[in-house]
């Protein structure tokens, strides 16, 4: 079974956005292991100079690279990224037996985005819209597409 990790900045504090990744964790149970890491995000200011968000991506980005198991295909979420659409998603996913890479591994950063190291290091950068959405709900929206990619692996009619 595939290992699949979801390392995210920030923890979850309302209850439907918890109770929505709730879902898509157990429908996900059969096709995967999923470990979902939340890591803090570090705390700025009201109005942060550049220079102060800038440090405060390079720490959180330390915290996500120890996170990352060896021998894992990553995936960015990034606006830079390219958008794939929900049939191209599968296609991503490493093949048992067939690739190296033994996990598969998405990162969603903070309010702030990513660190550029941690977005150069991913194997894929991935845009979900050219809109913008708060990091919470993009984890949702991910846990969503995560499950559609098992479900049209196997030929499910739920994606449709």
């Amino acid at each position: 079974m595939l290992s699949v990790y979801l390392i995210c900045v920030g923890k979850l504090k309302e209850k439907f956005y918890k109770d929505a990744c709730a879902e898509y964790i157990k429908r996900l149970s059969p096709y995967c292991k999923l470990t979902l890491m939340e890591l803090p995000e570090v705390k700025l200011p009201q109005k942060p100079s550049l220079g102060e968000i800038s440090a405060a991506l390079e720490k959180e980005g330390e915290a996500i690279r120890a996170k990352i198991p060896p021998s894992s295909r990553v995936v960015a979420l990034c606006v830079e990224g390219r958008m794939r659409s929900s049939e191209e998603l599968p296609q991503m996913f490493p093949v048992p037996g067939r690739s190296r890479d033994k996990h598969m591994v998405f990162v969603v950063g903070g309010s702030y985005g990513l660190h550029p190291s941690i977005k150069a290091e991913a194997n894929v950068q991935l845009s979900m819209s050219p809109m913008t959405f708060p990091h919470h709900l993009a984890r949702v929206m991910l846990l969503e597409q995560i499950y559609r990619a098992f479900k049209i692996s196997e030929g499910a009619p739920y994606h449709k």
